[in-house]
């Protein structure tokens, strides 16, 4: 079975993260783009299974209907490749012998043929399958697997480098806040008793440690207090 460049352009899309980009973007991206990009394949699975966790994506909802009764039979091609690491393949629903429940439920929903891809990745393993409406129409060929592996294994690694970077930002984002608010209220404690910006800083330490109480929390009380009882900013 060759692999299309419809289908290259399209995995390598995946790997543009922007904002908007996440997890469960990137699987529907995946479900669509073997639709479209592996000849035969009338619609596609992506699981992405994190410490017991799972995330589901499918071209169709037949085929979320098919993965969700495999769960419950707990038998048919993704749950091997989950548990084996290795590819699966039904070149024939109709013949099938491995998993019976399995296949009946494939054929009520119009599958013939099924290809199963486990890669994993870094902390997870993501599942993807193919289905096919007609037999035969897949093989476990090298070239669409390795093009899968590389691209998907991409997507995701920029997906939580991308996130690790929002979460940076947002961490410095709330400590600046925190840095702020106790410069302020260093600056009422400064206005009241005529100390300096180290004593005064030592006076919110004291206390909060008094009251167990975060420092930047408690200067924020302050702030607060200052700001109402006063009816404006407090000084910095």
């Amino acid at each position: 079975m060759e692999t299309t460049s419809i289908l290259a352009r399209d995995l390598a899309a995946l790997g543009r993260v922007t904002e908007g980009t996440s997890a469960e973007s990137v699987l529907r991206g995946i479900t669509e783009a073997v639709a479209r990009g592996v000849p035969g394949c009338a619609g596609g699975t992506a699981e992405l299974w994190m410490e017991e966790r799972v995330l589901l994506a499918a071209s169709h909802s037949e085929l979320t209907v098919l993965i969700d009764r495999e769960r419950d039979l707990r038998e048919g091609p993704s749950r091997e490749a989950l548990s084996t690491g290795r590819p699966m393949a039904i070149p024939d629903v109709m013949r099938e012998s491995r998993w019976s429940r399995y296949a009946a439920t494939a054929v009520r929903h119009g599958v013939r043929s099924v290809l199963v891809v486990p890669i994993a990745v870094e902390g997870a393993v993501v599942i993807i399958g193919l289905y096919g409406v007609r037999p035969g129409v897949f093989s476990s060929g090298g070239p669409l697997m390795a093009l899968l592996r590389e691209q998907i294994t991409v997507a995701l690694a920029n997906i939580w480098e991308f996130d690790d970077v929002l979460t940076g930002a947002a961490q410095m984002q709330e400590a600046l806040a925190g840095r702020s608010v106790i410069d302020q209220a260093k600056g009422i404690i400064m206005s009241k008793s005529g100390c300096s910006a180290e004593e005064a800083f030592e006076e919110l330490r004291r206390v909060s440690q008094h009251h167990q109480v975060k420092v930047a929390d408690l200067a924020k009380l302050l702030v607060t207090e200052h700001q109402q009882k006063h009816g404006g900013a407090a000084p910095a």
